[in-house]
């Protein structure tokens, strides 16, 4: 039976914004109700949930973050009784404390609404096959995308991380069409059929790919690899749902995300004040419906810029960029501020070198160094790496204004990951 319906609405802007001050009203209104934590920070802002009229009064609403989670653990910002909850998520917790979200049945049912928006806007159908290898358990990734799948009417092939026999067989034996995994997990995959010779022996067509920063050079690489009509990028977080806030379209100018179910400013990191339009800034958002732990002007860190206009594939869900970085992964390098994007950038313009680096920085002496190791482009001759690694320094220094020595390392050297690859070892405090 085919869906007689689209996930994706197609709304104008009057109504996005009448959807979104509705939603902002509701959201206000039942933390003040429900969450100590929230109604503390409007008493200390001077507002009540009537002081809400227009959009513009977001503005004034104060912020909240990850410390937020941290203070109320183990479960921050709840806004309903504890029989209302259905399900908990939390995230890594790589720097402390997980970040726990809890859940009602309403918070599944939008969370799967999103996630079949983004199988909707890869053009699958429900003959699709869909592969997941992302993680399963507390992590929201592997639930996510399989409620979303299940609902949007695909079938799931639900084999999480790792495991690359299990995943090279799944591949070949079942026709997977779609992969659902980070970047680093496509291009070991991608290198795996490649080692094997199984790239006529798959179906892949379609590749959803997330979690961590990537570079072009990357994508087309594992693009060809897995020989794919299109990949696609995706956002999302634990604290908004999961996985699934948005997603390209095969135009692949930009994220499209879901203005009707969040709203997104793009605020100076360092002012917290709006920066102009297309220009780039930290994600903050504002959840409308969100009901066991809603997020009121929350400070995602992630890095991104809204891009105006419609998008060619005429959807009226508008767009950020990819996330760039994250305002709190910035390096700090002998007085300098540095982002991990900006090196993989300055990579990008070196058809020599292949997708993969690694930045370590070092202490002896009270002096700073960084060392990146950028692996030799697959089939590229060592020959001349040190010519290579000295116009890389170069374009490096031109573009930082900080000095780095490079190292070219042979291709497949470095880690690979089945999940986020680690690309940043600061052995500083170590020294």
């Amino acid at each position: 039976m085919q869906r007689d319906h689209r996930f994706i609405p197609r709304l104008s802007e009057e109504q996005f914004r009448d959807i979104q001050l509705e939603g902002l009203k509701w959201t206000v209104a039942h933390a003040h109700a429900n969450s100590p934590a929230y109604r503390a920070k409007f008493d200390a802002a001077g507002l009540a949930p009537g002081d809400v009229r227009s959009l513009d009064d977001l503005l004034r609403l104060p912020f909240t973050d990850a410390d937020d989670l941290r203070a109320g653990y183990p479960m921050p910002l709840r806004c309903v009784p504890e029989e209302e909850l259905v399900r908990i998520h939390a995230s890594s917790g790589t720097t402390g404390k997980r970040k726990v979200m809890v859940y009602t049945q309403g918070d599944v049912d939008t969370w799967k609404t999103m996630m079949a928006r983004c199988f909707e806007m890869a053009g699958l159908t429900r003959r699709d096959r869909v592969q997941i290898a992302v993680g399963y358990g507390l992590w929201t990734a592997g639930a996510g995308f399989q409620i979303g799948c299940e609902h949007f009417g695909a079938t799931a092939l639900p084999v999480g991380p790792g495991n690359l026999e299990i995943q090279m067989q799944l591949l070949t034996d079942m026709d997977a069409t779609c992969l659902c995994s980070t970047a680093s997990m496509a291009l070991l995959l991608g290198e795996e059929v490649e080692k094997h010779g199984l790239r006529g022996k798959i179906g892949l067509k379609k590749c959803i790919f997330g979690s961590e920063a990537h570079t072009p050079k990357m994508r087309a690489r594992f693009e060809s690899l897995l020989g794919l009509e299109h990949s696609f990028d995706i956002s999302g977080m634990t604290e908004l749902y999961g996985p699934g806030a948005g997603l390209e379209c095969a135009a692949h100018q930009g994220i499209h995300y879901w203005a009707d179910i969040y709203i997104l400013e793009i605020l100076d990191p360092a002012t917290l004040q709006p920066v102009a339009p297309g220009q780039t800034g930290e994600m903050v958002v504002t959840t409308l419906c969100k009901e066991g732990a809603p997020l009121i002007r929350y400070r995602t860190h992630d890095l991104t810029r809204l891009l105006p206009g419609q998008c060619p594939c005429g959807a009226t869900m508008p767009r950020h960029d990819k996330i760039l970085g994250r305002s709190d992964d910035m390096i700090i390098f002998r007085g300098v501020n540095i982002y991990p994007g900006q090196i993989a950038a300055v990579l990008e313009k070196f058809p020599e070198a292949g997708s993969e680096y690694q930045i370590l920085l070092t202490r002896t002496g009270g002096r700073d160094s960084m060392r990146i190791r950028v692996e030799r482009g697959r089939g590229a001759q060592g020959g001349d790496d040190a010519g290579l690694a000295g116009a890389v320094a170069q374009a490096l220094h031109h573009q930082l204004m900080a000095r780095a020595s490079v190292e070219i390392v042979d291709f497949g050297s470095l880690p690979r990951s089945f999940g986020k690859t680690r690309r940043v070892i600061d052995e500083r405090d170590d020294s």
